[in-house]
């Protein structure tokens, strides 16, 4: 076992033993302003970036039927802010702004000035058509039959017809991508998202999503390779770069426009992921 699937497992060991409690959820004005996807913060670990973006309430529709107080409760439920460990998240926070911003940054504006970016853009395709077992999997653990099946032909097509992920022929046969990952899956089965968590190089996590990383790890089939330590490694840092680069503009803008960056990245963090999986349940989507 390679060094680095170690790693992983011990993180996994570390986010099980801090426990993946149940958290108190909260209600809030549908207009509470939030981040879409924070764990494509600016971090060097981040995948993309989303503005900052107030939600606002639009006028009532007088012929729109009532809705009850559950349908209600539906809409404005999200998960409550759990961060125990605030004082070390902020240290590791600012710690990988400014590896984003001193490493990261520079290399990703390079390669923008270097590659156009409809290769930046078929370089992303290929490493998303490389996650094909992560999502297979948890698909069918989450009884999806109809993604996993989906997930199957999309790497086919893609694989073959689209030169090893680098073209996406599968959407133009109206099979969408979809996202499936094992902190998603523990999410679906009850399993609470336990404390907020910042670590160095890495996106955002929960104690579940923790371990849910340690798990996708493995089933990244580049864990197996000759050396996977280094194939791991390289595939990591060229997708962090090539992400960045085709976000470079966002990632000011978010910074520019948010005061409290990190309080942004976490609440919407949180909130994305309670809405992943209440997605994921059939009783939950209408």
């Amino acid at each position: 076992m390679s060094g680095l699937r170690w790693w992983g497992l011990a993180l996994g060991s570390a986010m099980a033993i801090a426990g993946c409690a149940s958290v108190p959820t909260a209600r809030t004005d549908a207009a509470a302003s939030a981040i879409d996807d924070p764990s494509l913060s600016p971090s060097p670990t981040s995948e993309a970036a989303e503005r900052a973006k107030g939600l606002t309430l639009s006028p009532p529709d007088p012929t729109e039927r009532p809705r009850n107080s559950s349908e209600i409760a539906e809409e404005t439920l999200i998960i409550e802010d759990y961060d125990p460990w605030e004082p070390f998240n902020t240290a590791m926070f600012s710690f990988n702004r400014k590896v984003d911003r001193y490493a990261l940054k520079p290399v990703a504006k390079a390669w923008d000035k270097i590659v156009p970016d409809p290769v930046e853009r078929s370089l992303k395709r290929a490493f998303d058509n490389l996650s094909m077992p992560r999502r297979l999997v948890n698909n069918l653990f989450q009884l999806k039959l109809k993604g996993a099946g989906q997930e199957l032909a999309r790497f086919g097509l893609n694989t073959t017809l689209g030169v090893a992920g680098l073209f996406d022929v599968a959407k133009v046969f109206g099979l969408e991508a979809s996202e499936a990952d094992t902190g998603q899956t523990l999410g679906r089965y009850g399993v609470g998202p336990g404390p907020y968590l910042v670590l160095p190089f890495l996106p955002p996590l929960t104690a579940r999503d923790g371990i849910g990383f340690a798990v996708d790890a493995a089933l990244d089939p580049f864990t197996y390779v000759i050396f996977p330590v280094a194939a791991l490694a390289g595939t990591a840092v060229g997708k962090r770069v090539d992400e960045r680069a085709l976000n470079l503009d966002l990632y000011e803008n978010v910074e520019e426009s948010t005061v409290d960056l990190y309080s942004a990245v976490r609440n919407g963090y949180l909130q994305r992921r309670q809405k992943m999986i209440d997605d994921s349940r059939p009783e939950v989507r209408r």
